[in-house]
């Protein structure tokens, strides 16, 4: 496909279309090679038709993290209660965030500030307020569990480096715990498991919280 499109062969770019290619080179080549030249060569497009949709690079980053969230927008709706759509939003942005490692980094530093994101969230609250929670008291629920999951994931990145995260809890060796014998047993017995009981544990731990208050 050539790059030197005109303006009637650019009719059918669109934001949506750049954010996902967007993702999708920062999944391949990370995020320093994010360019509008380097994502009008992946659609086949100049570099200055990007900007009619996308007005500078700021706004390009955060659409990558409204992506996520998009993705991962609580199914508050459609879950039998409250606490199982948040359960289901946690574990969603888990899946996303562990499957585009190299835009960790950028969910951590930026705020999801869009429209989009913002529509999403108060979808979200008219859900929770419907089931008797006040709007602010929702919000908090919503943000704590989001940097639950935010946070949980940069640890297992290493800050949100670029590096893919570990999955579940990598165990400590046995030399370095000899003199240690609770902590010692305490990680033998979950060296076998190929999930994140610690990340499980939490979560239930935290929604059940939300539930006696």
């Amino acid at each position: 496909m050539s790059p030197n499109r005109t303006r009637g062969q650019n009719a059918g770019l669109t934001r949506q279309a750049i954010l996902e290619a967007a993702l999708a080179l920062a999944d391949r080549d990370g995020l320093k090679a994010l360019s509008m030249r380097r994502i009008g060569q992946e659609l086949g497009v100049e570099a200055m038709s990007l900007y009619q949709h996308v007005a500078n690079k700021d706004a390009l980053l955060d659409g990558l993290v409204e992506q996520i969230f998009t993705q991962a927008a609580p199914p508050l709706a459609e879950a039998g209660s409250w606490q199982e759509g948040l359960r289901e939003y946690a574990r969603a942005l888990l899946r996303l965030l562990l499957a585009h490692p190299n835009v960790i980094s950028l969910v951590v530093s930026r705020p999801a500030i869009t429209p989009q994101n913002h529509r999403l969230m108060e979808d979200a609250l008219h859900t929770l307020q419907a089931a008797g929670l006040p709007p602010e008291r929702a919000l908090d629920m919503l943000y704590a569990v989001t940097g639950f999951v935010v946070g949980h994931v940069a640890i297992l990145s290493g800050g949100g480096d670029g590096r893919s995260p570990s999955r579940g809890i990598q165990p400590i060796p046995e030399e370095e715990l000899q003199e240690t014998p609770l902590l010692a047993q305490a990680t033998r017995v979950r060296r076998s498991s190929d999930s994140d009981p610690r990340f499980d544990f939490a979560l239930e731990a935290m929604l059940r919280g939300f539930d006696t208050l």
